[in-house]
């Protein structure tokens, strides 16, 4: 299974968020959404959820 990564530091934001999180999908999926809320003040909705998984990536080899 490939690992999945979000990377704060592609999306600009006031706080200059450096945080990398790489794992399985459904996990970073958790792990990004409770950090946009608790971190960005973002809602967790069913929408959010869906953009978050939209902008994952696939992990590169060695990172």
């Amino acid at each position: 299974m490939t690992r999945k990564v979000a990377d704060c530091r592609k999306y600009p934001s006031e706080s200059h968020c450096t945080l990398t999180i790489a794992g399985e999908e459904d996990e970073v999926l958790r792990a990004a959404a409770e950090h946009a809320v608790s971190v960005h003040q973002h809602e967790d909705t069913p929408e959010l959820r869906e953009q978050i998984r939209g902008l994952l990536e696939d992990e590169k080899a060695g990172s």
